[in-house]
């Protein structure tokens, strides 16, 4: 089983404050995530407590693994595009 290892007090403090603190579900859903994966939680917990599919937790692991704080963040161009 895959797990998020080597976090920092500092990181924490910070994926704690963007759980509490942004403005944004899914991003703040991602910060826990990542938390409870550091703290030992099982791919299949996080999978019943999100109530998503392996591959999205898989897919917010390698853009933590990749991107690291940004990572949490949607990609702009995502979504319906405005229309004039």
């Amino acid at each position: 089983m895959r797990h998020i290892k080597g976090l920092s007090k500092e990181t924490l403090k910070i994926l704690d404050r963007i759980y509490q603190e942004s403005k944004y579900y899914q991003v703040r859903e991602r910060a826990h995530c990542i938390k409870l994966s550091f703290q030992g939680y099982q791919i299949s917990e996080l999978i019943k407590i999100f109530k998503v599919s392996r591959n999205t937790i898989y897919n917010w692991f390698n853009n933590w693994d990749s991107e690291s704080l940004a990572g949490l963040y949607n990609n702009p161009g995502r979504g319906r595009k405005t229309t004039i």
